[in-house]
């Protein structure tokens, strides 16, 4: 065999070690272009950390949100929210306030514009266990057009709208949740 013989096959090495790498490249694109449109416009992994949405959702429960529901539908009282604050933070709460109320809570209850509003995802076995006030008094606010008042369901160890006060709308990044794990919390938890 001679050298000119020689040489064609390793060119033709070459070229398939090029175009094995470019194929390996045009896949990894298209994958991260797919994970971006599902997590943007779909659905966006979620985990559950500590205890403020107890019982309804455990910490470091599992799932994924809902984006196009909150992107494409609208949010109602009682949707659970995926909510970003300070530098890439999330907070999984549950909205009770929509623009334009007047909220507030006497003697644990949930008043919406001068009206009590029942709240049935609190389970009232977990109200009854917790020593002392589950939900303290909320002075009356109002809110803004594009405001929402969200509060954990697990009251006395819950960060929300008591500490941030109203979170704007685009703010809630998802709404709902499917839970895969733990197992025993497994499916759509909405409230």
């Amino acid at each position: 065999m001679t050298n000119e013989e020689k040489k064609p096959k390793k060119e033709t090495q070459e070229d398939s070690i090029l175009e094995s790498i470019w194929d390996l490249m045009k896949t990894f694109m298209e994958c991260m272009i797919i994970v971006f449109l599902i997590v943007n416009f779909i659905a966006r992994p979620i985990r559950v950390e500590g205890s403020s949405m107890y019982p309804t959702l455990h910490s470091n429960a599992l799932g994924f949100a809902n984006v196009y529901g909150k992107k494409f539908g609208t949010l109602k009282r009682f949707d659970i929210a995926i909510i970003e604050v300070e530098n890439r933070k999330y907070l999984v709460k549950r909205i009770v306030g929509l623009p334009g109320e007047t909220i507030q809570y006497v003697n644990g209850q949930l008043q919406v514009d001068g009206k009590t509003i029942e709240e049935p995802f609190l389970n009232t076995d977990y109200r009854a266990k917790k020593e002392g006030i589950f939900m303290e008094d909320v002075s009356p606010i109002t809110l803004g057009e594009d405001e929402y008042y969200c509060l954990g369901d697990n009251r006395p160890a819950s960060r929300d709208s008591r500490y941030y006060g109203p979170f704007h709308a685009d703010q809630i990044i998802a709404k709902g949740a499917f839970i895969f794990f733990p197992f025993n919390q497994f499916g759509v938890k909405s409230w």
